[in-house]
């Protein structure tokens, strides 16, 4: 094996530690978020990007790239979230072609509930990775970016 073919098989392996990182956390997140308040990952991600926002609301198109998803699974999630009453879609003022997507009293409401448990799981997730060999790397290095890292 040469030089070449040694950083390919260093970038393929660190792909894998960060995908096998990925699932551990998204797997512990989706099951508390579903269970404790009936939302996705995606979906709190989704109203966790809006309540970000100045005015909590965003182009779909901005959504689309903030939750990761293509432009149509971004559509059929913002329609589920507005069919409960989670987020509402508007008009941009300036564009009639334009869409805001925008968070209601019950978006914000149900975010600060779910907020906790997010961070909670994650936190625990991260703990959990910190302490296998080859994902506490990663573990460590998104605890050393965290303002009160622990």
């Amino acid at each position: 094996m040469g030089i070449a073919d040694d950083a390919v098989e260093i970038r393929a392996r660190g792909w894998r530690t960060l995908v096998a990182l990925h699932s551990l956390i998204e797997t512990r997140l989706e099951k508390s978020l579903q269970s404790e308040h009936g939302l996705s990952v995606v979906e709190f991600t989704v109203l966790d990007a809006l309540s970000r926002q100045d005015g909590w609301h965003m182009r779909m198109q901005q959504l689309a790239r903030a939750a990761a998803l293509s432009s149509s699974a971004t559509t059929r999630l913002v329609t589920r979230l507005e069919d409960r009453a989670l987020l509402t879609r508007i008009l941009c003022a300036d564009d009639r072609r334009g869409i805001y997507t925008e968070l209601t009293p019950a978006g914000v409401e149900l975010l600060q509930q779910a907020r906790p448990t997010h961070d909670a799981v994650l936190e625990e997730a991260l703990t959990t990775a910190a302490e296998q060999p080859e994902l506490a790397p990663l573990a460590d290095a998104i605890h050393a970016r965290t303002p009160a890292a622990h």
